[in-house]
């Protein structure tokens, strides 16, 4: 194919993007401003959808990869209430592989495989419309110019502006975020407690959910509906303040649940941020926008499935019309807009009921969800 295209941005929606244009043999270029792979913590587990991300990694060929990987068993949920009684618990069939779980980490090195990625390839803004192409430019100066550039940066997204001029705003949840090491030997306790997925509690508009990921580390992630200043009294790098102010928030619940704050080791300032609910806009020639660049949406296990299923298909489509890159992408948008935009609406009226002045309204949701 002798189209120039570059992917800004190496997470699940630009590395699923590459791997299947690379599968089909065609050349495609991968900017990341981070200087490596393992630059940054990768995060938390993802859950893959049967029919998303686990889809878009068949189209990549990664499938059987995948299931060797994951974790079925991290399908498990568990709901107490702020006394600690246990309220639902369910367990997955052993055969149950609809959302299994997986490192981000894992993830990243599955798709990563022998894809041309330039770390530490900062991009500061794209100009679209040139003789040449879209024109990249990057915080060392440089420029280079693509037949197609494609926005898999993120909720921050540096090629945005290339399209739309909408930016993020804030939901009025925050979260703040935690973790525990080698849990099953050091807080056994509280790898009952959590179990082999993941464990929430809900109260009035606040949360605990902690999840387990893979070799005894548990992420735990505070949430609450607060102002965006709610920390201006408080210095988040030190962390025994933030887990008071914790503390303080989730006051009276159960012992236990709150152990998990207590346990805990540094913690990251996380506020949600989400893009309007339907986000679209006038295509243009040469740039478009994948995953949270395209529909920042609430982190309720759609976004990255979204994103992944997104690459990979607009891959298939250049792959299989390489003569029209323009009206690919064209036809391309049209049905991420659509498909996207009912996925925003369910985040975002889940994250209502999740985080809720009734905490009766999250139990009601996940009983919708789970299977009976």
């Amino acid at each position: 194919m002798r189209h120039r295209i570059a992917v800004v941005g190496s997470g699940p929606a630009g590395l699923a993007f590459a791997r299947v244009l690379h599968r089909h043999g065609c050349a495609v270029v991968v900017l990341e401003r981070d200087p490596a792979p393992d630059a940054r913590p990768p995060g938390g587990m993802l859950d893959l959808h049967e029919g998303l991300g686990q889809l878009a990694l068949d189209k990549a060929g990664l499938l059987a990869e995948f299931r060797a990987l994951s974790r079925p068993e991290g399908q498990a949920m568990r709901i107490l209430d702020v006394d600690g009684a246990v309220l639902r618990d369910w367990q997955p069939r052993p055969d149950d592989r609809a959302n299994p779980e997986i490192d981000r980490g894992q993830l990243r090195d599955l798709l990563l495989g022998p894809l041309d990625v330039q770390w530490g390839r900062s991009v500061t803004h794209v100009v679209p419309g040139g003789r040449d192409g879209a024109l990249v430019h990057f915080t060392d100066g440089g420029y280079e110019t693509f037949d197609l550039v494609v926005g898999a940066d993120g909720a921050w997204s540096e090629t945005r502006p290339a399209v739309s001029s909408v930016m993020p705003h804030y939901t009025g949840v925050t979260l703040v975020e935690t973790s525990l090491d080698d849990v099953d030997t050091r807080h056994p306790d509280l790898a009952r407690l959590v179990g082999d997925g993941s464990m929430a509690v809900y109260g009035v508009n606040r949360a605990l959910v902690a999840q387990r990921n893979s070799g005894g580390h548990v992420k735990v992630y505070a949430q609450f509906r607060a102002s965006l200043d709610w920390h201006a009294h408080l210095d988040l790098v030190d962390a025994e303040a933030v887990r008071s102010s914790l503390l303080d928030l989730f006051d009276g619940w159960a012992a236990p649940v709150l152990d998990l704050l207590r346990q805990g080791t540094a913690f990251v300032h996380r506020p949600l941020y989400v893009l309007p609910v339907s986000h679209t806009w006038t295509h243009t020639p040469g740039v478009t926008l994948l995953g949270d660049a395209a529909h920042l949406m609430p982190p309720l296990g759609a976004g990255a499935n979204l994103a992944m299923l997104e690459g990979a298909e607009l891959a298939e489509a250049i792959a299989g019309d390489p003569d029209d890159l323009d009206a690919v992408v064209r036809a391309f948008e049209k049905q991420m807009w659509a498909r996207a935009g009912r996925w925003a609406k369910l985040t975002a009226a889940g994250l209502e009921r999740l985080v809720s002045p009734d905490p009766a309204e999250a139990l009601a949701l996940f009983d919708q969800v789970q299977p009976s």
